[in-house]
């Protein structure tokens, strides 16, 4: 008699799973949803594409100017409204700095300190084994900590140069189409921003804007590739030693595997029949 019970609940309950299934699927066919102005403009500017030394299962940090030059355009631009606080100033070293350009690098910045005697919180001069310290910005939205915003966004580096490049005018078929997706204003247009309108205006707003150390010439595209690459950098400055790593167990899982057959071979081959 349970088993009987128990058997028609399950079969209740998938009847009523079969039933919801059919039921969302016949109104997705006859009720399709409603095109949306994000929909139609994502399909319509896919992220562009970009190139980095760190790229692929091989990638490295090797092109240590580039991430100097993205950092540069972290320093000179980004750094009014994004921290590092993920970051510390001897970090930098990785990035062919040497302890005295690091020192200095450090001392620019004020870095909040407690202080356990007095319970008071003071600024004191950065050292090298400080962090970044937080940004404090007093306009509209807020801005996000930069130090692993490669990981935190689909697309990584790549949605990073699209999106510092992507600021441009509405086109008049979307708003044709779309009327009430007109960009509010104190924002901006960007379609490689999920909803389209992003508070933060164009930082990189002209060719050389930064002047570069190396001589590079400081294209928009330029700085934004750059600054891309150093922020691939801050999200996991380890990647190209755990490549590496990677590579090494690959090889030792695959020689393992090739001696536990032939292992298995010799110990079974008289024992088949």
């Amino acid at each position: 008699m349970v088993r009987i019970i128990a058997f028609l609940a399950g079969l209740f309950f998938a009847g009523a799973l079969l039933y919801t299934v059919l039921l969302g699927a016949y109104s997705f066919i006859t009720e399709p949803p409603a095109p949306t102005a994000e929909k139609w403009v994502h399909a319509r500017f896919p992220e562009k594409e970009l190139h980095l030394a760190s790229d692929g299962p091989f990638g490295t940090f090797d092109n240590t100017q580039q991430l100097q030059r993205g950092f540069q355009v972290y320093t000179e631009v980004c750094s009014n409204c994004h921290s590092l606080k993920y970051v510390a100033f001897r970090d930098l070293k990785a990035l062919g700095y040497n302890d005295d350009e690091v020192k200095a690098i450090a001392a620019k910045y004020k870095v909040p300190a407690f202080d356990p005697n007095t319970g008071e919180v003071k600024s004191n001069t950065g050292v090298a084994a400080d962090h970044f310290p937080p940004v404090v910005y007093g306009g509209q939205g807020n801005p996000p900590d930069l130090s692993l915003i490669t990981k935190a966004r689909h697309g990584g580096a790549i949605y990073v140069h699209s999106l510092l490049t992507g600021f441009q005018p509405q086109p008049a078929e979307l708003l044709k189409q779309f009327p009430e997706a007109t960009t509010p204003t104190g924002l901006y247009f960007n379609p490689y921003f999920a909803n389209l309108n992003i508070a933060m205006p164009p930082p990189l707003t002209a060719d050389g804007q930064v002047s570069y150390k190396d001589g590079t010439v400081a294209t928009k595209d330029q700085m934004a590739q750059d600054v891309s690459a150093f922020l691939v950098w801050t999200a996991e400055p380890k990647l190209g030693k755990r490549h590496q790593t990677g590579w090494a167990v690959e090889l030792f899982l695959l020689f393992a595997t090739v001696l536990g057959y032939m292992a298995y071979q010799n110990v079974w081959r008289d024992k088949k029949h």
